[in-house]
This record gives C-alpha cells, structure tokens and sequence, in this order.
C-alpha cells in the first residue's frame, strides 16, 4: 500500500523499503551497545541511524527535544540522553538552555564530531550581517567552534528578512561555520521565497507535526525540493490520540507503548523526530524504537487520523 509519500530513507534500522523517486539521501544503519553510565551500571544503547542533508552532513533521525529544560537539570538530563544512545539535539536561543547543551556535551567524553547539535535563532537576527551574528552568539554559548544545524526559528513574515537572515546562513555554510542550514516552521510560500532569492533550498525543515497534523501537502512539497521533514512535537500536544484503538491495538501488538508507536510511524514516513521529556524511562522509550517497523497498512490507519493543515500553529501570525 502507498503510504501517501515516498519515503525519503531508505535503510533505517528495520524499516520496510521505500525509496525517494528523486534524491533519497543516503541512511546508515543503526547500532546497538552498551556501555557503563557515569553511575557505574550498565545501560543499553541504542544508537539511531542518520539521514544525509543535501549538503552532506548526516543528522540522526532521533533529536532530543531540550525545551523546557534549563540549568543543571537539563545538563544531567542530556547528559543521560546521550548515555542512552541519543547523538542528535536540539536545541534554540529561545529556549535559553545553549550553555547547558554545551556543557553535557563535554561531560559526556564524547568526541564532539559524534554529536549533532542543532539550534536555532530569533527574529531579532533576520538580516544577513545579523544571522552570522546569531551564530557567533550561540556558538559562544554552547562552547562550539562550529555547529551542526542552524535554523531560522520562525520565519516572521510582517518584518519582511528572512530572505537576507538565509543569505547569511548559506554565506555561514560555505564559510565551514555550520555544517547544514534549515528553517523550522516555514510554509511552502516562505520556502518558495528562499529559493527565488537564492537557489538554495533548506536542508531540513522542522514543523508541527503527528497523526493528527500529517501535513500531506507540506510532506509531498519537501519531498519534491530535497529537504528533509523534522517532526516538533511528534506526540502532541496532550497526546489524546494515544488511546485511539489502532494505536494501543499496535502497542499491544509489538509490545510496546502507544507513544513508541507514534514515534515509530513517524520513522517509517521517513521524518526526523524530535521528542522531548525530563522522564528518564521515557527517554529511553523514545529511542528503543529500532527492533520493529509497522506495516504499509498499519502506518495508513494511524494517517487516517489526520485532521488537515489548519490544526497547525500559523506561522504567517506567530512568531519570534
């Protein structure tokens, strides 16, 4: 059965076959290890595949969301994140917590080339000057010579610069100062505007998305320009779908919990996810979504819960 888009990767873990008409980026398999945690037990890694961007840098498919971590708190939380197996997170200057990321990278002994690490700017440095600005900031704050991913956050159309904020993060690329430039919750519109101005598509677009928000016309439009689609908030907002009966029927099935189920669905509509919790069980759950694929029909019935575009937040409006 279609699943409504081709799947832009086609080697994650287990996942069933599906490869982009186009340019599907190349995906390494995922891993699995176990090593001993900074309390002297040992814990179970899951390593998650990446996606390649379209400039060749590879993102793991599974980001831990960070807000609303802060301080010391989001520090340990990470830090055990990255015990777990996670390499990919994401951060903002919004959610004020850069410096914490920073530092549970370097506590964690891990080679920064192993972790991928995403942040994102404010309107404040929409401009071109402005957006190499941004990263000079957030570079500081999070003790890195470079960063992986680096976004415009919103694209605040009314101030009418996101156009000259892109210039300066491709100007930031070619300079070797990030390694991959996107944009989060920017429409098809606002995209169609990047690629008028520049040529350049974003690499990832990250935006509003789970069963019930399936965003099918946005999905469809990144597939057709190469850009890969983050998922923010993949598990909703109160996540009152998670007792739909075809999602706790599949949990049951592959013994697993309905919130492992969603994540899983998004995997297999070939998204990078990006859930977030301060619940250390449940960041484990979030990764441990790798010894098991839904079915064609299965991924149908949960895309069967969409409720159209017009439940996203709108970006046309809101913004910072």
């Amino acid at each position: 059965m279609d699943r409504g888009l081709p799947t832009r990767l086609h080697d994650l873990g287990t996942l069933p076959g599906g490869v982009a008409a186009r340019s599907a980026p190349a995906v390494s398999s995922c891993g699995d290890a176990s090593h001993d945690a900074r309390n002297g037990e040992t814990v179970s890694v899951s390593i998650a595949p990446t996606v390649s961007l379209a400039n060749g840098a590879a993102a793991p498919v599974i980001a831990l969301g960070t807000w609303p971590m802060m301080g010391s708190e989001a520090t340990e939380l990470i830090g055990r994140a990255l015990e777990l197996g996670y390499r990919h997170l994401d951060t903002a200057e919004e959610y004020g917590n850069e410096e914490a990321v920073g530092e549970a990278v370097r506590a964690s002994g891990l080679p920064r080339e192993e972790v991928f690490v995403t942040t994102k700017f404010n309107a404040r440095w929409h401009g071109y000057d402005l957006a190499q600005q941004a990263f000079e900031a957030s570079a500081a704050r999070l003790g890195v010579d470079y960063v992986d991913l680096l976004m415009i956050h919103w694209p605040n159309p009314w101030l009418d610069s996101y156009g000259a904020a892109w210039k300066g993060l491709i100007k930031l690329r070619d300079d070797g100062k990030v390694r991959a430039v996107g944009t989060s919750n920017f429409k098809p519109a606002h995209i169609d505007r990047l690629l008028a101005e520049t040529g350049v598509a974003p690499e990832l677009n990250q935006i509003q998305l789970d069963p019930t928000l399936a965003r099918l016309e946005t999905r469809a439009y990144h597939e057709a320009h190469g850009i890969v689609t983050g998922s923010w908030s993949p598990l909703g907002r109160g996540g009152a779908f998670l007792g739909e009966k075809n999602i706790t029927d599949l949990a049951e099935k592959y013994g697993k919990s309905p919130g492992q189920i969603v994540l899983r669905w998004h995997l297999d509509l070939g998204l990078v996810i990006i859930p977030r919790s301060t619940n250390p069980d449940r960041l484990a759950q979030n990764i441990d979504l790798f010894d098991f694929s839904l079915t064609d029909d299965e991924v149908a019935s949960i895309t069967a819960l969409d409720q159209g575009e017009n439940v996203a937040r709108d970006s046309d409006t809101e913004g910072h």
